[in-house]
């Protein structure tokens, strides 16, 4: 599907949607806690599970864990670990978050696993996670999707880098509790994208495992119950919500409300970047409002590392560019590795629209443009690239097509009501 955008300014006020990395986690531990659990979403509450969510619920669901949704809630009857299938086949659609995280836990449960996905998925790295399940009682068919295991996960130390993808990190923090034993996950180089680790910890915390952190080393108690909280809420997404608090700083005043300022999630850093530039920001309770970058503060020129909040890259890229401020992007390489190659992804968006940027291989600089032509975005099935296109339309002088821009529902099904809402005319 294509969106055609007519330039117009975005003002006014959208709830933040669910956060992903919320959801994934408190969804699994919540199928694996010792009694049901109520989650509220908000209203409407299927209506907001973006493609990925969906994917981690099914696979939840072909290993037991029955959930349904009733209004606001999201009810959770968790899986009867007693009684799991011998076998099982998990489709994890699109989703990189849904394989590293359930492959541990499915195959801390069930003897034999078959896994699938779609898209890009299959070629998005594995091999770390798989390497150091093997030296721990799983067999694996093959090192990339689709893929069948056999033989259960054992406790033990699990030795990886951090450097690739915390992702895996995280997956086996959720599964190795479920084991007998005690275990360890000992990090071979520096730990990057700490704040998704966080995230797990902090949700893990509430369904009461504990996780014991000493330099570089990780401790994980075996033998653990999940305890239910009974009733739990998902936070605001502020990797989604960053495009609209982008567009408050390029436009318009622009409020996003149901965020939470003690979230473990490491790209609320965008309001600490937005402010640098010169935006106005103004926060009551929950609801942040961010107003237009003064004149005065323009054609700055900003170092940005983006190791540890690389969901941020794409709208951040467009936020340089189109407040005129230049900007360098480093330490970027692992963005390669997203749904798109992200770097050359980002810099055809830029170049479509009649920016100028410079790809280097871990590096991206980007020249300021007020004044953008409009154009063909190619959204290259990659819902931060085609949410990024439609924020930056808001400072071009003609329209702007993107490709594929269905592929919102990854993660943001709501994205272009929300943008209409701001004022922004879709078509």
């Amino acid at each position: 599907m294509n969106v055609k955008i007519f330039p117009h300014k975005l003002s006014g006020c959208v709830n933040a949607p669910i956060s992903k990395s919320e959801a994934h986690r408190i969804l699994i531990c919540s199928a694996l806690s010792n009694a049901p659990v109520k989650l509220f979403a908000g209203k409407n509450a299927i209506n907001k599970f973006s493609d990925d969510i969906v994917a981690t619920i099914n696979c939840l669901r072909a290993l037991g864990a029955e959930i349904s949704c009733n209004e606001d809630f999201i009810n959770i009857t968790p899986i009867k670990l007693n009684n799991i299938p011998s076998e099982i086949e998990l489709d994890c659609q699109e989703s990189g978050s849904t394989l590293r995280f359930m492959l541990p836990v499915a195959t801390a449960l069930c003897e034999h696993v078959k896994i699938k996905g779609c898209g890009r998925l299959p070629e998005r790295p594995l091999n770390d996670l798989i390497n150091a399940m093997k030296n721990h009682g799983v067999k694996f068919s093959s090192e990339h999707l689709p893929l069948e295991t056999s033989g259960k996960l054992q406790a033990g130390v699990f030795e990886l880098a951090g450097n690739v993808t915390s992702q895996y990190i995280s997956g086996l923090m959720l599964a190795l509790p479920i084991l007998e034993n005690d275990s360890a996950i000992k990090l071979t180089s520096e730990l990057k994208s700490a704040a998704y680790v966080n995230i797990t910890i902090s949700v893990l915390k509430k369904f009461g495992i504990e996780i014991k952190h000493n330099n570089s080393i990780f401790k994980i108690t075996g033998g653990k119950n999940f305890s239910s909280p009974n009733l739990i809420s998902i936070g605001g997404d502020w990797s989604n919500a960053a495009f609209f608090l982008t567009a408050g700083a390029l436009s318009e005043s622009v409020s996003v409300k149901g965020l939470d300022f003690i979230s473990a999630q490491g790209d609320k850093k965008i309001l600490d970047i937005l402010w640098k530039m010169g935006a106005g920001i103004k926060i009551r309770n929950d609801l942040i409002t961010i107003s237009p970058i003064s004149e005065n503060q323009t054609h700055k020129f900003f170092e940005i590392d983006i190791d540890a909040t690389p969901d941020l890259f794409p709208i951040l890229a467009v936020a340089f560019l189109c407040s005129g401020c230049g900007a360098k992007f480093y330490n970027i390489s692992r963005l390669r590795l997203k749904e798109s190659d992200r770097i050359t992804s980002t810099a055809s968006m830029i170049r479509s629209l009649g920016g100028t940027v410079i790809e280097k291989s871990d590096e991206l600089f980007i020249k300021g443009n007020c004044n953008l032509n409009g154009g063909v975005v190619n959204g290259y099935h990659d819902h931060r690239i085609i949410m990024a296109a439609a924020i930056a339309a808001v400072k071009c002088n003609s329209e702007v097509i993107i490709t594929d821009a269905e592929s919102v529902n990854k993660s943001y099904p709501e994205f272009f009501n929300d943008y209409s809402s701001l004022g922004g005319s879709v078509n």
